[in-house]
C-alpha cells in the first residue's frame, strides 16, 4: 500500500488557504496559493480532492467538542437567542463527524406477531 500521496507546495498553500484564510472559497484559495486566474478550478482540486475531503473530516472532528459544548451551553439557557439554531448546527457537526445519536427500538408483544402487509395488486391493477 502506497503512503500518504506527496503534495506540491502550491497543492499544500491552496489546502491551508482553503481551510483558513479563503474560508472555503476555492477561487480565492487558488489565488493565495499562486494559482493563475487561468487555471480552472477542476484543475487545482482533481488531484487532490481525497486530500480535500480528508481534512474537511478532520475539521469537522475537531470542532465536535465545541459542538457538544453549544448544546450544553443551550441546556444551561435555553432562551438565548439563537438557541435552535445552535443546537441544529451542532447537530449537524456531530453527525458528520461520527457522533450520531443512538436509537433503539423495543418491540414487545405476544408471541406469532401479526403483519399487516399492504394489498395484493390484482391483474386488473395491471400488475401481475
Amino acid at each position: 500500500m502506497d503512503g500518504p500521496k506527496k503534495l506540491t507546495d502550491r497543492q499544500e498553500a491552496f489546502l491551508d488557504a482553503l481551510l483558513g484564510e479563503a474560508q472555503g472559497n476555492v477561487r480565492q484559495a487558488m489565488r493565495i496559493a499562486g494559482y493563475s486566474d487561468a487555471t480552472r478550478i477542476n484543475e487545482a482540486i482533481a488531484p487532490i480532492k481525497d486530500e480535500i475531503v480528508d481534512r474537511a473530516s478532520m475539521m469537522l472532528a475537531s470542532n465536535a467538542p465545541k459542538a457538544v459544548l453549544g448544546i450544553i451551553g443551550v441546556l444551561d439557557d435555553p432562551s438565548a437567542m439563537g438557541a435552535r439554531n445552535a443546537v441544529a448546527a451542532a447537530r449537524e457537526v456531530l453527525d458528520r463527524s461520527g457522533l450520531v445519536k443512538k436509537e433503539q427500538v423495543e418491540v414487545k408483544g405476544p408471541e406469532g406477531g401479526v403483519f399487516i402487509l399492504p394489498p395484493k395488486k390484482s391483474e386488473e391493477d395491471g400488475l401481475g
